[in-house]
C-alpha cells in the first residue's frame, strides 16, 4: 500500500555539529535527506548496498577507489556496492541518498563513523 511522507514531518537526526539526516524507508528501497555543513567529512566506509547520491544544493567531493570525484548541484553519483568511498562537503551541501536495500546499521543507529564515536 502507498504512503505519503512529508519531509516537515520526518525526524531530523543530528548525528555531529555538520551532519543530519532524514530517512524514509520502504520495502526495498531507502531514501536519505541529508544535510552536510562546509568542512562536513564523512569518513572512508563502505555497504553492501547499491547508493545513488544526487546533489541538490552545494558540492561534494568523494574519494572512491583512489579517485575523486566532486558531484555539483543537479548531478547524480551512483556508486555500486562494496566500493569504499568518502565524502568531503566542499559547500554548504543538500543531498538525496537513495540506498537498495535499505541500510540496516542507519535504522539500527549502528553507524557511529557518522557520530564521530
Amino acid at each position: 500500500m502507498e504512503k505519503l511522507h512529508s519531509w516537515n514531518k520526518t525526524e531530523v537526526e543530528q548525528l555531529n555539529p555538520l551532519f543530519t539526516r532524514q530517512l524514509i524507508t520502504g520495502e526495498q528501497v531507502m531514501l536519505a535527506r541529508i544535510v552536510l555543513k562546509k568542512g562536513c567529512i564523512v569518513p572512508m566506509h563502505q555497504h553492501h548496498n547499491e547508493q545513488v547520491s544526487s546533489t541538490l544544493k552545494g558540492a561534494l567531493k568523494f574519494t572512491l577507489e583512489g579517485r575523486e570525484v566532486t558531484v555539483h548541484e543537479g548531478e547524480v553519483l551512483c556508486i555500486p556496492p562494496n566500493v569504499p568511498h568518502m565524502a568531503e562537503a566542499l559547500e554548504d551541501t543538500l543531498a538525496l541518498d537513495v540506498f537498495t536495500p535499505p541500510r540496516q546499521d542507519w535504522l539500527d543507529k549502528k553507524d557511529d563513523y557518522l557520530r564521530g564515536k
